[in-house]
């Protein structure tokens, strides 16, 4: 524990932004005028900022009272909501309790390890997904032969292409919008329970196939599993995570897709040499495509040792399970009590929990604060699949095979891409939440595009080395810039861009584009492939990229640092009005860093500006406050 003296030294830290209030508040004690307009940012950006420190108290004492809770934490706990920088000058908080706060704010990732291992945990579903892209790659080489659809025809080039991209059209089109039906019944680990256990069933069912439309049904059913999970697992892990490093812990779950397009490429390594042992219709590609299912086994074990959702179980009227929940996923009592009471304070906000899906997906379109993230999930989405990054994932050893490589080659080099995008998701832990979500996206897409294009003129190389090496480098880069940007980002934005009572629909809708457009891109790539030549196919994506870089521009706002329920100021700005300021910012900046040019920065576009939602629980509350002075 910090001294006497050590405490009383943290404000001497001047340099930090998170001391500043309290410093000049300290120092100029005898004036209130002074305090309250050095405190006056913080305030403004917090809903509590319009009442006292007495009488959040008092609305902290009274939310305890009402859910039998103890009072006293929760009455300091909510001082610590309304300012959350202030605690240095609280004299009614312990030297444990600031020391925890300091450290919270100096040291963001000295988290519990249970919180760790929740998101590793739920990450790893991605890790199913990851396989599947990976395997069906490596199992490719193999089924057409043996269901007859090796053949170089339409058909059969059109129905590869199906099979490979069935999970996908099953998630596009059903499985995706049940996510909402799924939590609402089963909260957030039920839904992951059953997605993996169906995932590691329908894996194991496509390895028993013995025909190319009995595999197709299988890997249809497989996207029962895939698309409620993707959906899930990261509003899970962003409704648990700190607001200040919550781009990096949802980000796990592109992590583990990384690692489990990279595992499933060990698995065809390891398999593709297997002989048949008498299995009808070979065995390699039947352990390629049934160890996709090992992950989902893993989460099985785990997800129930995990808490539930704080938020989630909010919404449920059930506030000291949340306040247990998040006890075990914040460091003290006091970070616990002052989440789960400033939560609350936010959801009220949000007027009701209870909605129609129908009208919820009416809500996502016709409200503006609804539309613009909806719009802003969206576009992620959609340019992670149109970026061209599952063209290589599904089908890198083809490509690779079509360069020059023999068999074996083409799955070592693919092996290769698959470490490659796993070991650059690692830096975008540190780059998510310091650069911004939107920033990344920005630096990536023209990059990517060049990447692209290198890839596709590398083979007009006539020389067999070269133009292989080349291939691979461009492949390789491409996945390096992906892995760090538009590989985190879709997941971790969508979770985060939607108000809380339509989190779940909005999330749906994304992950049914991303989904809808990855089932398009693996089903017509074959056909692409054979039409334009690789040159032009490439070319294509490379060019979507740029389109990229101007939706990014003008479509979406940034969300790093600020709270779930706080983005509401954020996204209720208009899209005309955000698309004309980017432009305006774009051109400044390029007038400063690029010409040289001495000129001011233009005035930031977002003001915190809170209307509370009419909300009956709210009203209460600030009516039970009205007399405290």
């Amino acid at each position: 524990m910090q001294s006497d003296e050590q405490i009383s030294n943290i404000d001497q830290h001047e340099s930090h932004p998170a001391f500043l209030a309290d410093r000049t508040s300290e120092s100029s004690s005898g004036d209130a005028e002074k305090s309250v307009a050095t405190n006056g940012l913080e305030l403004e950006n917090n809903v509590l900022g319009n009442y006292s420190e007495d009488q959040v108290q008092s609305m902290g004492r009274n939310y305890a009272l009402r859910y039998g809770m103890d009072p006293d934490l929760f009455s300091r706990a909510a001082a610590v909501a309304r300012r959350p920088t202030g605690f240095n000058s609280m004299g009614f908080l312990s030297d444990h309790e600031k020391e925890a706060l300091f450290l919270e704010i100096e040291h963001p990732w000295r988290i519990p390890w249970q919180l760790y291992w929740l998101i590793i945990m739920a990450s790893m579903g991605a890790a199913v997904q990851g396989m599947d892209e990976t395997v069906i790659n490596g199992a490719q080489l193999y089924y057409p032969k043996y269901f007859g659809l090796d053949a170089d025809t339409e058909r059969n080039t059109w129905l590869v292409g199906l099979i490979n991209s069935a999970p996908y059209l099953c998630c596009s089109c059903i499985s995706c919008w049940t996510t909402d039906w799924l939590n609402e019944r089963l909260a957030r680990r039920g839904t992951i329970f059953l997605t993996c256990t169906i995932s590691a069933v329908t894996c194991i069912w496509s390895a028993l196939t013995n025909n190319w439309y009995h595999l197709f049904i299988s890997r249809f059913f497989l996207g029962f599993g895939i698309g409620p999970k993707s959906s899930t697992i990261p509003v899970y892990s962003s409704e648990c995570a700190p607001a200040r490093i919550r781009g990096s812990l949802v980000m796990m779950w592109q992590v583990w897709t990384a690692f489990g397009i990279m595992f499933g490429y060990v698995m065809s390594l390891a398999f593709y040499t297997v002989p048949s042992h008498s299995i009808h219709k070979g065995l390699q590609w039947r352990l390629m495509l049934g160890s996709a299912s090992l992950p989902a086994f893993l989460v099985m074990l785990q997800v129930w040792f995990c808490p539930e959702s704080p938020r989630w179980l909010m919404g449920k009227g059930r506030h000291v399970e949340a306040f247990e929940a998040y006890s075990r996923i914040r460091g003290t009592p006091i970070q616990a009590a002052r989440d789960t009471f400033y939560t609350h304070v936010l959801l009220l906000e949000e007027s009701s929990y209870e909605m129609p899906f129908f009208r919820k997906v009416k809500e996502m379109f016709t409200v503006r604060r609804n539309r613009n993230g909806a719009v802003g999930a969206w576009v992620v989405m959609f340019m992670q699949q149109f970026c061209g990054i599952n063209v290589i994932a599904y089908y890198s050893s083809s490509i690779f095979l079509d360069s020059g490589f023999i068999e074996r080659d083409a799955l070592l080099a693919s092996w290769g891409y698959g470490m490659v995008n796993w070991i650059f998701a690692l830096p975008a832990f540190l780059t998510i939440d310091k650069f911004g979500r939107r920033s990344l996206l920005l630096f990536a897409f023209p990059l990517m595009a060049g990447f692209l294009l290198l890839t596709g003129f590398a083979f007009w190389i006539k020389h067999e080395k070269a133009r292989v090496g080349v291939i691979a480098l461009g492949i390789y880069l491409f996945s390096a810039v992906y892995s760090s940007s538009e590989g985190p980002v879709p997941f971790t934005y969508s979770a985060e861009c939607a108000a809380l009572y339509v989190r779940d629909v909005t999330m749906s809708f994304a992950t049914a584009t991303c989904w809808f457009f990855n089932f398009i891109l693996s089903l017509t790539w074959p056909s692409m492939l054979k039409k334009f030549k690789p040159q032009g196919a490439f070319g294509w994506y490379a060019a979507w990229n740029m389109i990229g870089f101007f939706m990014a521009l003008w479509l979406l706002p940034e969300t790093k640092g600020l709270a779930l329920e706080e983005l509401d100021e954020v996204f209720d700005v208009p899209a005309p009005k955000h698309a004309a300021y980017q432009t305006r910012h774009l051109v400044n900046w390029i007038q400063r860093a690029v010409f040289r040019q001495n000129i001011p920065k233009i005035e930031p576009l977002y003001h915190q500006q809170r209307v509370a939602v009419h909300n009956q629980e709210w009203v209460e509350m600030k009516h039970d406050v009205q007399h405290v002075e």
